[in-house]
């Protein structure tokens, strides 16, 4: 990952990169994607509120949707949720930092990938879901310098 002049390492979706994201395939989709706003864990990432972005706290409640067919695909849900949903308070710590990237948003198309995000990353830089990620010590660097405006950018 390059930000400025800077280079970070990141880990990248398990499927590589493709231009065809499909939910389900792991890949990390070859796009432009805005970030739009963000969840953090107080009690993990005190530094989550250091950031021109929107950001919220992640409580024990908050899900987010990934089945295709289901109203509220790609979003967040209150938890406990009929419909497969992702828990984002974990307890791996990936989403002690979790911004939302505009992939599959607006507009949304059933079975085009969910739960697009940039957040932290295993020891190791093991492969993601399809996500964007770095270590704690990056994303504190970068939170400061990112707002609703900046571009994160998947290229080959």
């Amino acid at each position: 990952m390059q930000a400025g002049k800077t280079v970070f390492p990141c880990a990248l979706g398990r499927g590589g990169i493709s231009a065809n994201k499909h939910e389900g395939d792991g890949a990390t989709p070859l796009a432009s994607m805005r970030i739009l706003s963000g969840y953090f864990r107080g009690d993990h990432f005190a530094g989550g509120r250091r950031t021109r972005l929107p950001m919220a706290p992640i409580g024990p409640d908050l899900g987010w949707c990934e089945v295709p067919d289901d109203r509220n695909y790609n979003r967040p849900v209150k938890i406990p949720y009929g419909a497969s949903h992702e828990r984002m308070k974990r307890d791996d710590r990936l989403y002690d930092v979790c911004l939302v990237l505009d992939w599959n948003i607006a507009p949304r198309r059933r079975g085009r990938g969910s739960a697009i995000f940039f957040h932290l990353t295993r020891p190791g830089f093991t492969p993601t879901q399809g996500c964007v990620a770095v270590t704690a010590r990056t994303m504190a660097r970068l939170l400061p310098l990112l707002s609703d405006r900046t571009v994160v950018r998947v290229v080959r």
